[in-house]
């Protein structure tokens, strides 16, 4: 072997085991996402309903400025009509709009956020806060029937997703006024459905994805030996 060779050798072998040892990260990574993807879509979904009701917290102790943030951040996400939206701190815990009307003298702005004396809305409305509630809930469930649920129909899952349709069309018409717990009953109802029928398509997935990443990681290992 030549100088030239043996340099060439030499440089081959710390490439190939870096390659080897991001190979190794990466499997483990999938592995990790595959084995607790519940976890993490679960505590997504409670960080999502936490911070919307951290923002009347704020405002209602002081820290307006933070709690004000909070709305702005979830305005993407929401219309925030304090008519459809929930209260805290305040005798209530949801408002018509004529009360509202009533209370500030005027046409309540539809960014409005609330007072001392009604509480502040969280950072979402009525159906928004139900949804994400009923998906969290429904995700802890799952999490305890994961290995033998089956999971629902697509007509279940359409099913129930029927009364929101119908709530939110006929109300975007004008044809009623949806009240504060036909957005609750309807919006938990969807979150049930979906949650129901896409989780066990997603656990499936997850452990294939795990199988192929065991192999692949054991058949690294063997070779490293």
């Amino acid at each position: 072997m030549t100088s030239r060779q043996g340099v060439v050798a030499g440089d081959a072998a710390p490439r190939h085991g870096a390659e080897d040892t991001v190979l190794a990260m990466t499997h483990r990574l999938i592995l990790a996402v595959t084995r607790h993807w519940l976890a993490v879509v679960n505590v997504a979904m409670g960080l999502v309903l936490g911070v919307a009701l951290l923002a009347p917290w704020l405002m209602l102790h002081g820290a307006p400025g933070a709690g004000q943030l909070i709305y702005l951040m979830y305005r993407p996400l929401c219309h925030q009509l304090p008519e459809r939206s929930f209260f805290l701190g305040g005798p209530q815990a949801a408002y018509t709009l004529p009360e509202l009307n009533a209370h500030l003298g005027y046409e309540a702005p539809a960014r409005w956020i609330g007072d001392a004396q009604l509480g502040f809305k969280m950072a979402f409305c009525e159906r928004d806060a139900a949804i994400y509630a009923g998906w969290l809930a429904a995700g802890l469930g799952f999490g305890l029937v994961r290995r033998r649920f089956r999971g629902l129909s697509w007509q279940v899952m359409v099913a129930l997703a029927v009364p929101i349709t119908v709530d939110g069309v006929g109300q975007l018409f004008g044809a009623w006024e949806s009240t504060w717990w036909m957005r609750v009953i309807t919006g938990v109802l969807f979150a049930v459905g979906t949650v129901g029928f896409a989780y066990p398509f997603i656990e499936q997935a997850m452990r294939e994805a795990e199988d192929v990443a065991l192999r692949s990681l054991e058949e690294s290992d063997a070779g490293s030996r």
